[in-house]
C-alpha cells in the first residue's frame, strides 16, 4: 500500500528548501588589467643572438628565455636591459623563483647596472641544472626594477630532460551569484594546457552546456583559480555544475557543486507560482525516488 503526500507534507518541504538556499551570494571584485609600460621608459629582455629558443619577430628578438637539457647542465644567456631615456638609468636585478625553484639555479653577473642614455647594457647569468633534478619543467625569471617602483619580469622556461608525468586536480568547484569557480592544480611535472567543458544539469533536464575550451597554460606545481559565467540561472531549482578538464599526456578530471536557486522576491512576497511550482519539483523528487527503489525491488525480486 503505498502512503500519499499529504499537501501540509508538499508545503512545509517547499518552505525548507526556500530557507535553507539562504541569500544569494555577493560577486568577486575582479582583478585588474595590467598597464602598458609608458613611452620612452627602459627595458629588459633576452639579448639577441642568444642560447635559447627565439621569437617570432624579424629583429630575432626572444619573448622569454628557453633552456632545455639534461641534470647537470649549465647553460649560459644574457638579458639586455634598454634605456632610451636623455639620463642615465640604474637598475636592480635579481632571480625569481618558481614553484620547482628553477631561480634558485639562476646566477647572474651583477645585481645591479647603469645603463647610459640611449644605450643599452647586456648582463650575463648562468643556469645551473643540479645533478638530481627532477625531469620535467622548472618556471623562474630574471627581475628587473628601478628606483620609480618599475618592474619587468622576464620568464625563464628551463625543461629538465627525462621521464615526465602529466596529472592535474580540480578542486574548490562552486557556485556563486551566476558564476561557476573552480581552481586548477598542476600535480605532475610538466607545464599543461587544460581544456574545461561545462554542463549543469536541474530537476527537469539540462541547463548549461559549454563545449571544451582552453583556459590558459598551468606549470607544475601550479595552482590557479577560473571562473565560468552562468547567466540563465534558474528562479527555482536544485542543479549540479560539472567540469570536465582535459589537458595532454591523456588527463582527465572532473569536478561539481550542486546549489539551490531561488528567486527571494516572487517566493517571499506572496507568490504562489514559486511555491506551487516548488512543491511540484519536491513532490516529482520524491515520486522518481519511490519509482527507482519500486523498480528495483522488482528487478531483485
Amino acid at each position: 500500500m503505498r502512503r500519499q503526500l499529504r499537501p501540509l507534507t508538499v508545503l512545509c518541504a517547499t518552505l525548507g528548501l526556500l530557507y535553507a538556499a539562504g541569500p544569494p551570494a555577493s560577486s568577486a571584485d575582479r582583478a585588474p588589467a595590467a598597464a602598458s609600460p609608458p613611452a620612452g621608459a627602459w627595458t629588459a629582455g633576452p639579448a639577441a643572438g642568444g642560447g635559447s629558443r627565439p621569437g617570432a619577430s624579424d629583429s630575432g628578438g626572444r619573448p622569454y628565455f628557453y633552456l632545455q637539457g639534461a641534470p647537470g647542465t649549465v647553460f649560459e644567456d644574457k638579458l639586455s636591459v634598454t634605456n632610451p631615456a636623455r639620463a642615465a638609468r640604474t637598475v636592480q636585478l635579481r632571480a625569481e623563483s618558481g614553484e620547482r625553484a628553477a631561480g634558485a639555479w639562476i646566477v647572474l653577473a651583477r645585481s645591479e647596472v647603469k645603463v647610459p642614455p640611449r644605450t643599452r647594457a647586456d648582463v650575463p647569468f648562468t643556469v645551473t641544472v643540479p645533478a638530481g633534478a627532477t625531469p620535467g619543467d622548472h618556471p623562474g625569471a630574471v627581475v628587473a626594477s628601478s628606483a620609480d617602483g618599475r618592474e619587468q619580469r622576464t620568464a625563464v622556461r628551463l625543461k629538465v630532460s627525462g621521464p615526465t608525468l602529466a596529472a592535474l586536480s580540480v578542486e574548490e568547484v562552486r557556485i556563486d551569484d551566476g558564476v561557476i569557480r573552480y581552481a586548477l592544480v598542476n600535480r605532475g611535472n610538466t607545464t599543461l594546457s587544460p581544456h574545461v567543458a561545462v554542463r549543469a544539469q536541474g530537476l527537469f533536464g539540462e541547463l548549461l552546456r559549454r563545449e571544451a575550451h582552453p583556459v590558459g597554460a598551468l606549470a607544475p606545481g601550479r595552482r590557479t583559480e577560473h571562473a565560468e559565467p552562468w547567466p540563465d540561472t534558474p528562479a527555482l531549482d536544485r542543479a549540479e555544475a560539472r567540469l570536465t578538464v582535459t589537458a595532454q599526456g591523456g588527463v582527465r578530471e572532473e569536478g561539481a557543486a550542486t546549489a539551490t536557486f531561488v528567486t527571494w522576491g516572487p517566493a517571499l512576497g506572496g507568490g504562489t507560482l514559486a511555491l506551487a511550482t516548488g512543491a511540484g519539483a519536491v513532490l516529482w523528487t520524491v515520486r522518481r525516488r519511490r519509482n527507482a527503489r519500486g523498480n528495483a525491488q522488482e528487478e531483485r525480486a
